[in-house]
């Protein structure tokens, strides 16, 4: 019987064989045909994130579609080293429809959060090893499931949370698991996004625009008016409006509200700051401090009109005890300058705090990282221990090594070699996050003049069953909705 190969013993001979793996291909690297044939790819979602996701993928595979609702977009990578060859979409599933089972052996989703989870189970369902960028899915169910189709289907895949392919933050977690800091005491984790609009009464629809208009110019409002529509419709000659909009309700285009960038703002298509950024941040306290299953979530914000996400938020998930460590309650605040109380670092002697960062206190010392992905940290209080933990095999930033390390996984048909794979890390890391915004979503009531308003209602949670155990008694609607949406007619979830 074969022996398989462990992930350690394949990073050896992918490390020691390196060499024989690239071949000169102009200026980007390319893998040696003599050495691993190069996987046919495709990408969908090519702009923003998805601009350096397909070009990395570029440097291991061979792109043969790429996708995008924006047609500008498609014609402009189409045009760059790697992608002339590609043949272009703007709705993914004709382009599954002809380069599906067989005919591909990687996707990589790069979408606005509300399209990861249909695009990355089509893509899967055919035997196609997946990228997927962060946050893993909108919501709590879709990261379930998606773990559970990897299982069932033995794909390869991969969070874009390219922290994970850097040395610091695996040696990180190799120090906490170690237990330098002793027993584990709180979790803190703050972020200087929102770096796009968040806030209530925001939506745009042209009847609110006309009306506005009238009321502010009189007479000379028509041409105003005029001039908007023609933007719009000149907009949607290269946008293709109803494949962005996906599984989303529907909803008019206004633009500069939606696409490309301030989608990340609104509840039906993005996450808030919370999912856009803990991926990265809260990646080694996850793995090295067990922050799965959370029982509990509640949540202050500066209110939101459940269309928005708010300005800002600050939110406490409480953990379970579990046979590594005592229960514990974990801290995550939004906004720039929204940071915790300065006590909690004075004690450490951090006087001066980063924007952004992580703290985890334990009885013996502290962890601080002022970094989004870990890329430098400090251990206060405590000196380093000695640890053994697998280095990423480099052939470029954490980006590129992270995307490298799903094409290692494939070429070896092991999907562990993936360290942020759905199954057991990117899934369960992006069902916890989640939570917190089930959270922000009950705490709509903001204080006066954009200040912090009171804490909203707790959410009691039941993480095996995906259930919270006191919706009956929630005043707040719509909560159970945030856990699993319904896909419009054309697109299958289950």
């Amino acid at each position: 019987m074969t022996r398989r190969t462990t992930r350690r013993e394949f990073v050896k001979v992918t490390t020691a064989a390196s060499a024989g793996f690239f071949a000169a291909a102009g200026t980007r690297p390319a893998l040696s045909r003599s050495a691993l044939e190069r996987p046919n790819v495709v990408s969908i979602g090519i702009g923003g994130k998805g601009g350096s996701d397909s070009s990395h993928a570029a440097m291991f595979g061979n792109v043969v579609a790429i996708c995008d609702v924006d047609r500008g977009r498609l014609k402009s990578k189409g045009q760059s080293e790697g992608f002339q060859s590609a043949e272009q979409f703007t709705d993914y599933r004709e382009l599954f429809a002809k380069y599906g089972k067989g005919k591909v052996e990687i996707a990589t989703i790069s979408t606005p959060d509300h399209m990861h989870a249909p695009v990355t189970l089509h893509a899967m369902r055919l035997g196609i090893s997946c990228y997927t960028q962060k946050p893993l899915t909108r919501t709590i169910y879709e990261a379930r499931l998606l773990a559970k189709v990897a299982k069932e289907t033995g794909v390869c895949t991969q969070m874009g949370n390219q922290g994970t392919a850097l040395d610091s933050s695996r040696e990180a977690i190799a120090q906490l698991k170690a237990g330098v800091l002793g027993t584990l005491k709180e979790v803190y984790v703050w972020s200087n996004r929102p770096v796009w609009a968040q806030g209530p009464n925001r939506r745009m629809t042209m009847a609110r625009f006309a009306a506005e208009a009238r009321e502010k110019l009189g007479d000379r409002a028509e041409k105003f008016i005029e001039a908007k529509k023609k933007a719009i419709a000149k907009d949607l000659e290269n946008l293709d409006w109803e494949h962005w909009l996906g599984v989303a309700p529907k909803r008019e285009y206004w633009p500069g509200l939606y696409h490309p960038f301030q989608w990340r703002g609104w509840w039906d298509f993005g996450s808030g700051a919370l999912g856009d950024m803990a991926c990265h941040q809260v990646t080694v306290p996850f793995a090295a401090c067990g922050l799965r299953d959370p029982v509990s979530v509640v949540a202050k914000t500066t209110g939101h009109d459940y269309d928005s996400f708010p300005a800002s938020s600050i939110i406490e998930f409480q953990f379970p005890e579990t046979s590594e460590r005592p229960a514990i309650p974990f801290w995550w605040y939004d906004r720039k300058g929204n940071k915790p109380p300065q006590e909690v670092f004075s004690k450490w002697g951090i006087d001066k705090v980063s924007n952004s960062g992580v703290l985890i206190v334990g009885e013996k010392g502290a962890f601080y990282s002022s970094d989004d992905y870990c890329g430098r940290y400090e251990l206060k209080g405590v000196q380093k221990v000695p640890v053994d933990f697998e280095p990423a095999v480099k052939k470029g930033n954490n980006d590129v090594n992270n995307m490298y390390e799903l094409f290692r996984a494939v070429a070896a048909g092991d999907p562990s070699i993936c360290h942020s794979n759905f199954i057991d890390r990117a899934g369960p890391l992006t069902e916890t996050i989640l939570l917190g915004n089930l959270a922000v979503w009950a705490a709509a009531e903001g204080g006066e003049g954009g200040a912090m308003g009171d804490w909203g209602e707790k959410i009691e949670w039941d993480a095996k069953n995906l259930k919270v155990v006191n919706l009956a008694s929630l005043k707040t609607p719509g909560v159970a909705d945030l856990i699993k949406p319904k896909y419009p007619k054309g697109y299958r979830l289950d």
